[in-house]
């Protein structure tokens, strides 16, 4: 027995049973789908697809993706999944080597102002492969002109437009992310990584009417494992007159397929595709309807109480899980990271975050990202949020006195004995 390692997993453990998580990106999974991802699938390799592999033996593992793929199909009512990417990001770069050539022009939602890496930034293959543009929010509103993206779209022209963010509170205009798609001739995908679990619960808009394509990680809202998904609502011909020897259209699934394995990837992993269909069948259910519909309570009731603490939340409020927070609107001089190190000293977990129109660095910022997605796994309800946003302005009001600090985690560590995880 590995004792080191098996230590540090107790350790893990122990540090989020007794801590508040609000990392937006962040849930705990149900012990079925850890049982899954520990399982015998891991030692089965499988390159290609069901019915489809370069190995012999895959007989059962066709069985556990295709069954994967059929439950996230019924999910989002779509008509194609690809269930294979590792990540959110890998699914998008396999979407991107799918449908764009190097140098195209992309057009995606500013990284800070509450975009994603994936979406173009420089820092990223996407912004490195591709010419990456951008369309961000309106200061005063915080939220996006979508006659604004329309500009920006006629002026690049792009051949890709997503629209999806990793810190946006507000719901989509997918309907009219379509139509600005269809005035410049570009293809669309909605990168659903955040609200997926919501809108798969009917809470938030639906892309899959609107969208060429759909891509999105199966944890955050979702409960599943740490992965990606590639859905269409309809398959379509290649918009490039691509054929097969026999003269016949080469169709985007068999595309997308091929975007995934063998472009950007080899073998799945199978255990966790098997982790991914277990939290695909929670979704399905009514209680995770419930869930959802408690996430968004959640967030609401946190945001009000954020607001009437004097704290500023970028558009007002929020639609789904999570919350964007100006620090400036507060604080004169506490950063993103300086309130990220106060509440992890009283044992509550956020992320610094960088705000839109940001006078700080991406290391410093002056914003925090907090979500409701995990602490509502756990059973926390509206007056338990009212709750932690009282311990998060007490933090980080008091980010210099590690004895008030020290008095949260107590009171945070005490609270949590209410709310037991994994307790077999």
């Amino acid at each position: 027995m590995d004792t080191q390692i098996r230590e540090l997993i107790i350790e893990e453990l122990e540090r989020q049973r007794h801590g508040v998580e609000l990392i937006a990106s962040e849930n705990f999974t149900s012990q079925e789908v850890l049982n899954a991802m520990g399982s015998c699938l891991t030692n089965k390799y499988a390159e290609g697809y069901p019915g489809k592999r370069y190995y012999g033996g895959c007989e059962v593992v066709d069985k556990v993706e295709q069954l994967a793929i059929d439950r996230l199909c019924e999910l989002f009512t779509a008509e194609y999944a690809n269930v294979q990417p590792h990540s959110g990001a890998q699914a998008n770069a396999a979407i991107f080597l799918s449908v764009l050539q190097p140098g195209d022009a992309i057009l995606g939602f500013d990284l800070s102002h509450g975009g994603h890496l994936s979406h173009g930034s420089p820092v990223n293959y996407s912004g490195k492969v591709y010419k990456a543009h951008f369309y961000g929010v309106e200061e005063e509103t915080g939220t996006i002109d979508m006659n604004k993206v329309l500009i920006k779209a006629l002026e690049v022209r792009p051949k890709l437009i997503i629209c999806g963010a990793s810190a946006y509170s507000r719901d989509w205009d997918y309907k009219r992310f379509r139509e600005i798609a269809e005035e410049v001739g570009a293809l669309l995908l909605a990168d659903i990584a955040h609200p997926a679990g919501l809108i798969a619960a009917g809470l938030l808009n639906d892309p899959i009417p609107h969208c060429h394509i759909v891509s999105s990680t199966t944890h955050k809202t979702l409960r599943g494992p740490r992965g990606g998904i590639i859905m269409m609502g309809k398959d379509f011909e290649n918009p490039w007159g691509r054929t097969t020897k026999k003269g016949d259209n080469i169709m985007m699934s068999s595309i997308l397929n091929s975007g995934v394995f063998p472009g950007i990837q080899g073998g799945p992993l199978e255990h966790v595709i098997a982790g991914k269909a277990v939290a695909f069948k929670e979704a399905l259910s009514s209680s995770f309807k419930v869930y959802a519909n408690q996430v968004v309570s959640n967030a609401q009731a946190m945001a009000n109480q954020l607001v009437s603490k004097g704290y500023k939340i970028i558009s007002g409020g929020t639609d789904n899980h999570l919350m964007l927070i100006d620090l400036r609107g507060k604080f004169t001089d506490v950063t993103g990271k300086d309130a990220e190190n106060a509440l992890i000293k009283a044992d509550i977990t956020i992320n610094k975050n960088m705000v839109p129109f940001d006078s700080r660095s991406a290391l410093l910022t002056s914003g925090i990202r907090i979500g409701t997605a995990a602490m509502t796994t756990r059973g926390c309800n509206e007056e338990d949020f009212i709750q932690m946003a009282v311990w998060v302005d007490e933090a980080i009001s008091n980010g210099g006195n590690d004895q008030k600090l020290k008095s949260i985690k107590v009171e945070v560590n005490k609270f949590m004995e209410r709310f037991p995880l994994y307790p077999s």
